[in-house]
This record gives structure tokens, sequence and C-alpha cells, in this order.
């Protein structure tokens, strides 16, 4: 049995050592036959680099490594072409002056490499960078290939901070800009990343880049299809549940064939095939939690987002649309897409049970302001009665929830009159007990707010708010029981229009109709 690839990003360690390959050469022919100059978009762990370094070994006449690969016996092995990598992994770069630094230090030791100079004494990035180019090109007699590797880490490690972020953006651009000047000395340039800033941002010196993110022939190009599981890591897989490996890991969509997280399956194997949060757990997404949260992203609709391709294609530093970072970063994938009056309409989803179920705990606990050492008490506080359909139990763990919601995140804004927040709240601790939410359930009667189903009950809900009317207070000081109050507008809504008709008759443990109505002067559901 072979030896897992867990962490490894280097092609020759992979082949020399025997481990599980994916042969992905097939797509190298592709682009290195066709084309010249090549973008790939992937969430982090994606395999990118590994590939980056595939087409290195393979630009440098690596034959050994290749045979019995699909590139073997296509491939010229006499020519061997100069390659520059600039890799902006490493370490977090806050200065403009800091990324210069790290430039000039990546194109030294590429220029050392491949045995030739660059005078800095009378040169500036980009003029170093042009004399390595032809410089390489003169030593060998060949075109050079430029492979660059998390090319826009720079930016991202400062995306919370625009100006700065955009300081190191003009860095990078000073670099990339050199490129179009040298095109008749490149032979192919190969950018990764995992967001693709606009061509007017980033490229504008390199605009003939051809976008691999969203090309068909190139969906499986990173990750791992159902068919490389079951022959590659058959045995290694052997007697696993294969619906719920998928349920867990699978359904990254990239208008092809859909693929798994190469970092989930090789840990899940590794753990002894324990289903748990691998891949999300490696990266915080706190930027883009606290992005949704200023932007009053309503969470519900992360199970239904349509977008159009310019949305998915870039985004610009000074104007962040959160559902292109959450598609880029792999919190969002494409499900399928429609043709409307000429353009591309793209319908997104979650692409599995632990990027949902992770992202919602991490959603839970920046909605409502709680640490996530508290998170596990009101996770069970809601989950005894929703699956066990005790109604009133769960009333009673909501506005227990939204009491334990610190002050301070309402200050300065107006979140507790707003019906978005409280059904965003419900869908994120909903979705974290892996409960199956509907968001915005159509009927033909309208839409109800949510429908939240679990161990077979269902839970059809309304969600309104009153505005500064104050809780619904009892004699004995406790608020009074939803079923109490005669002005529940939220469940009069449902049962006049008939939302929970369609689930009557259906096999089930019970069917519920909650008319949750949340007063924003006691910031509570009354």
């Amino acid at each position: 049995m072979k030896k897992l690839p867990i962490g490894l990003q280097t092609f020759r360690e992979i082949i020399e050592e025997g481990y599980v390959y994916i042969d992905k050469t097939a797509h190298a022919w592709a682009m290195a036959s066709t084309g010249k100059y090549y973008f790939l978009s992937r969430p982090r762990r994606f395999g990118k680099s590994l590939f980056l370094d595939t087409l290195n070994e393979l630009f440098n006449a690596s034959e050994a490594l290749f045979r019995g690969l699909f590139i073997h016996e296509r491939w010229d092995w006499s020519q061997r072409h100069p390659v520059i990598r600039l890799d902006f992994a490493g370490g977090v770069l806050t200065s403009r002056a800091g990324l210069d630094r790290r430039i000039e230090r990546l194109l030294s030791e590429n220029a050392a490499r491949l045995g030739v100079t660059c005078d800095w004494s009378h040169n500036d990035i980009p003029g170093c960078f042009g004399d390595l180019i032809r410089a390489a090109e003169a030593a060998t007699g060949q075109r050079v290939v430029i492979l660059v590797d998390e090319y826009d880490k720079p930016i991202l490690d400062n995306i919370a901070e625009p100006e700065r972020a955009a300081e190191l953006r003009e860095g990078l651009k000073n670099l990339y800009s050199t490129l179009k000047a040298q095109d008749a000395h490149i032979r192919l340039v190969f950018m990764t990343g995992v967001t693709k800033f606009s061509k007017v941002s980033l490229f504008s010196g390199i605009n003939q880049l051809e976008d691999l993110t969203l090309d068909a022939r190139f969906a499986t190009v990173c990750g791992y299809t159902q068919a490389d599981l079951e022959t590659s890591f058959g045995e290694h897989l052997s007697g696993v549940d294969w619906d719920r490996l998928r349920q867990w890991y699978n359904g990254y969509g990239f208008l092809g064939e859909p693929v798994y997280n190469p970092f989930d399956i090789l840990l899940f194997i590794r753990k002894g095939q324990a289903f748990r949060n691998y891949w999300f757990e490696t990266g915080s997404p706190s930027f883009l939690i606290e992005l949704l949260r200023c932007r009053r992203m309503f969470l519900p609709k992360l199970e239904g987002i349509e977008a159009s391709e310019e949305i998915l294609d870039s985004f610009d530093i000074e104007r962040i649309d959160p559902v292109t970072l959450l598609f880029q970063a792999g919190y969002l994938t494409i499900d399928h897409i429609t043709e409307q009056f000429g353009q591309w309409s793209f319908a997104l989803r979650i692409p599995n049970q632990e990027v949902r179920q992770a992202l919602a705990n991490h959603l839970a606990d920046g909605y409502t302001g709680h640490y996530p050492s508290e998170r596990l008490g009101w996770q069970q506080s809601l989950y005894g009665p929703l699956s066990s359909g005790d109604v009133d139990g769960l009333i009673a763990a909501i506005q227990r929830l939204f009491a334990g919601v610190p002050w301070r995140n309402f200050t300065g804004n107006d979140l507790a009159d707003t019906e978005g927040y409280y059904a965003s709240v419900l869908y994120a601790f909903f979705a974290s007990l892996n409960a199956e939410v509907i968001p915005e359930d159509i009927t033909n009667q309208g839409q109800v707010d949510l429908t939240v189903k679990l161990a077979g009950f269902i839970y059809v809900m309304e969600i309104k708010v009153r505005r500064g009317a104050g809780d619904a207070a009892r004699p004995d000081g406790k608020t009074a029981p939803v079923a109490d109050q005669p002005d529940n507008a939220a469940l009069a809504q449902i049962r006049a229009r008939g939302y929970s008709d369609k689930y009557r008759g259906l096999p089930k443990q019970g069917l519920f109709e909650l008319g949750l109505v949340f007063d924003s002067a006691a910031r509570n559901l009354v």
C-alpha cells in the first residue's frame, strides 16, 4: 500500500518515495500545448502548489519522474527550459518595503540558481526581473517558464486593512507588469492563488492571462475525483461508507466533475476514517465572518445564492463582495448554471457537510458574540428539544440563547430591529447541528422564513420583529409563551397562507408551526 502524501507539495519526493500520486499531467499537457499565460484560483490546501511543482519538473525535463504518466510519451524531453519560481507562501508581509525586500530576495535566489546575475545598484524590481528573464534565456537558449505560487497572499494577509492591502497590491502589480514587456522571452506563465483580483487592479500589465478557474476542461486540475478515490486510494478506503464520505467531503464544483479536497481525504484516512472538520480548521475565516456581519448578510441566503459571472470572477480591495470571497475561498461552490438574457447565472451552494457545519459554528460565534467555548452549551440546549419535538423546550432555549448575546452587539447599529439578524442567528445554530435548513421555503402561497428538519421532525418558522413594543411580560415577570399571545402575526401568517400544508401527510415524527416574534427593545423572543 502506497504512502499518503500528507502535506507534500514536491512532485519529485512523491514519485521517488512511493507516495500515492493522482496523475494531473493531462492538464499540464493541455496547457503547455495550447497556450502561454495561465491563472488558476482554488481554495487553500487544494493541491495548487503540487501542480505548480509538477510543471517545474516537466519544464526541467525530469523525464524519469514522469514514466508511466499521461504526458511521458507526448513530451519533448530534449528541451529544458529555465524556470523562475516566485513563492509568496512563507511568512506575513505587512508593508510595501517588506514586500519589496521579499521580491528582491526571490529574484536574487532565482538568479543564483540559474547562474545569472542582476545588478541591484542600478536597477529597480521591474528592471531586475526583466534582466533575469532575458539573461536566463540567453544562458540556456530556451525561453523562460515563470511559476508564481500564492501570488495573492501578501494582499490577503492584510485584507482587513484596506489601505495596507492596496499598498501591497501596488507592489505586486509593479512586479507582474514586467511580464508583458518580456513576452518574446517567455515560454509559459502559470500563476495561482486563492482569490482573483480584477485585471484593472492587479493584472493590467498582463491582461492576456487565461483564467482556468471556471474552465470545465480544468475542473479537476486540483482535487480528487470519485474515481481517484476508488482506484488510487481503494485499499486505504476499504470498508468506507461511500455515501457518507461524499456527503462530508465531496461537492466542490468548477463547472465540471465535482471533486474532493485532497487534504480532507488524506487526513480522513490517516485518522482511521473518522469524520471530522480537517480542511476547515486549518484556517480561520475571521475576516470573512466579520465582513458578513458588518454587511448584514442574511445568512439563510447562503443556501441559495445566484450570482453573475462578474461577481465570481474577481474583486477589488476597495469594494469586496462577500459572495465573491465566499466562493473563491471555498465556502460556496457552483451547483449549476443557467443562461438569462445572454448572460450566465451561477446557482451557488455550500459544498458539503464539513463546510456547512464548521462555517455555521463560526457564524454562530460571530453573529452572537459568544466565545467558541460557550457554543457547545447553546447547541446542546437547542438540539435536545429540536430532535425530540419539545416545542416549549425549544422556545425556552431560543430565549436563553438571545438573552446571552452581549449588549455590545447592539450598540451603534439597528440589528435588534431587523428580522434578518434573528433569522441569521437561528440559521447558523440550526445548521451547526447538522439539521436540514430550508431558507425562504417556497409554497404556492408565498415563502416562509425557515423550515428546519431534524430527527424526523419538521418545524415551519416565520419570524417577525416588534419594534420598540417591549416584551410580552406576564404578572409573574416571565415572558409569555408564544401560544398565549393573541397577536402573534407570524403564526397567523403561517396559518393564513398554509405554509406547512405541503408537509402534511408526509412520513414524519411531528410537524410544527412556529411564529417567532422578537421585540427590538427586549432583543429577544417574546
